[in-house]
């Protein structure tokens, strides 16, 4: 199936009055239709030059990006319009108009369109609905929660009925109740209407909660991109570990020899593995860490384990955890 996104060596590049700044450098990425695809990276990683580059905000040095099969760098400033029509934007700080009510908020693009007064107030309002705010219809954004705040964004967004809503940091600004919240809705409006969603963020607790695929981008570079289950299980790059692994509390043991990381599926996190396995080789571990992610819905546990010294045991011991369908990872010291 063709996608609906094709990202083929995209290269962007700011000539800034002292130095060149390469912000891409051969990016290539294929997004599908109905995919809630994660885009993770630090601070300064070129994340979000990224998403703008995939509706022509800013336009690429090199490469190609194809939305819809249309490479957008061979469309006339009239046909690009047309074609940002299927591709919604939701952003970290809601840009809302201040002087507008929320309904008036979620009509503006309809208005622009050219949509008659009642229809664009009643359309609004269905997708107020969809966002639980229809009674906040008449209020103005300073009344409004951060959470409420981003719901209307969205509603404004889902009124000009995209095919693709490019969602930029849009939980930064959250708490981390308010931030599941926008989550789940985003899930919901991906399920029911089949939106593809692009998240851009720098937290890979969102991108466990809610994306089935992750590209993740380190200096302008595609370190590792893939199923976000399978880059969690075992996450190859530098980056996607440091990531992973921001979580973790840094204790100094971490830097101890022989740790290894493990992973439980819902069948093996019911029996007792480790207890089991201490058990059968009388020897102890040290468990570092231990905690319980969220991934798509799916609970995987996790831990961080210190293996006895002795190379023997240690080895019998990944053995063991192995063939209890556990996915093992040793650790060179823990990634900072």
């Amino acid at each position: 199936m063709e996608p609906i996104i094709k990202i083929e060596h995209l290269e962007k590049e700011f000539k800034l009055k002292e130095m060149d700044v390469h912000a891409l450098r051969d990016v290539s990425l294929d997004i599908h239709k109905g995919d809630i695809y994660g885009i993770i990276g630090m601070s300064g990683a070129g994340k979000s030059t990224l998403v703008r580059c995939l509706n022509f905000l800013e336009r690429p040095t090199g490469g190609t990006v194809t939305v819809n099969g249309k490479d957008l760098s061979k469309l006339s400033e009239k046909e690009l319009r047309e074609a940002r029509k299927d591709i919604g934007m939701i952003f970290q700080h809601f840009n809302l108009l201040m002087q507008r009510s929320v309904i008036d908020n979620v009509c503006f693009p309809l208005e622009i369109a050219g949509m008659q007064k009642a229809q664009a107030r009643k359309k609004a309002m269905e997708y107020l609905k969809i966002v639980g705010l229809e009674e906040k219809a008449k209020a103005y954004p300073v009344q409004l929660s951060g959470g409420q705040k981003q719901r209307v964004a969205i509603a404004r967004v889902l009124a000009s009925d995209p095919q693709i809503l490019l969602c930029d940091e849009a939980t930064s600004a959250l708490d981390p109740q308010t931030t599941k919240s926008i989550l789940q809705l985003l899930k919901e409006i991906n399920r029911q209407y089949g939106i593809t969603i692009v998240v851009i963020t720098h937290e890979m607790a969102v991108v466990q909660e809610i994306c089935s695929h992750v590209a993740i981008i380190d200096q302008g570079n595609l370190a590792e991109h893939g199923k976000v289950e399978d880059i969690f299980l075992a996450p190859k790059s530098r980056e996607a570990k440091r990531l992973i692994y921001q979580g973790y509390e840094k204790v100094a043991e971490m830097k101890g020899k022989r740790c290894v990381r493990i992973v439980f599926s819902e069948n093996s996190s019911f029996e007792p593995v480790i207890g089991n396995m201490v058990l059968a080789f009388k020897s102890p571990v040290n468990i570092l860490y231990a905690n319980t992610k969220d991934l798509d819905g799916v609970a995987k546990g996790e831990m961080v384990l210190q293996l006895p010294e002795d190379e023997e045991i240690g080895h019998k011991m990944i053995a063991y955890l192995k063939n209890a369908r556990l996915a093992v990872e040793e650790l060179e010291g823990y990634v900072d």
